[in-house]
């Protein structure tokens, strides 16, 4: 599966959720603003989910079956899915940590379109986000023009190296001509 738009981002924080209580009217809810976050996806954007444990999924099947109907590009979430026949059958592009079917309610609470950190690095609304079998990653909006081209050249090189290679030429030679490999 390829996933390719624009981030919508989303904060997930764990929360204590033995009725301790919270100052924020947000949270209060089962879900804080999660249901909000997936509401507002827009077309071809991206669900790009971080900041919580690894201890419930930040999808499941009823949520896949919001975005597609929202006409979503997909999720990438830095954590776990659940439904996972549902979310494959649905054909919406899910990258994730794997499967856990423990729920995100009342454990989760969320704030969305702002700024996160996915690992060591930072996904702002409306970047790029692109996924395929090898993985996600993001293009900064401000960088994207530069980024997109650098790649493109990256990419016609390794298939001249590759062509190179396939008509006899061996690694090293490749790689001493072309710089590539």
């Amino acid at each position: 599966m390829i996933l390719v738009g624009r981030a919508m981002t989303v904060l997930e924080s764990d929360l204590v959720s033995d009725g301790c209580g919270t100052h924020n009217p947000a949270l209060g809810g089962s879900f804080g603003l999660m249901l909000d976050a997936l509401d507002d996806l827009k077309e071809d954007e991206v669900y790009v989910c971080s900041g919580s444990s690894d201890t419930y999924a930040l999808v499941g099947e009823l949520m896949a079956t919001r975005a597609k109907q929202l006409k979503a590009a997909g999720f990438a979430v830095n954590g776990f899915i659940r439904d996972t026949l549902g979310i494959l059958d649905l054909e919406i592009p899910t990258f994730s940590y794997g499967s856990y079917a423990q729920d995100q309610a009342p454990r989760g609470k969320v704030d969305y379109r702002v700024p996160i950190l996915v690992g060591q690095v930072r996904v702002n609304p409306g970047d790029i986000i692109f996924g395929d079998i090898d993985g996600v990653l993001a293009i900064p909006q401000a960088q994207e023009k530069e980024i997109i081209q650098r790649a493109y050249e990256k990419a016609t090189g390794e298939k001249t190296v590759g062509e190179a290679i396939k008509a006899g030429m061996s690694a090293k030679a490749a790689f001493e001509k072309y710089g590539i490999m």
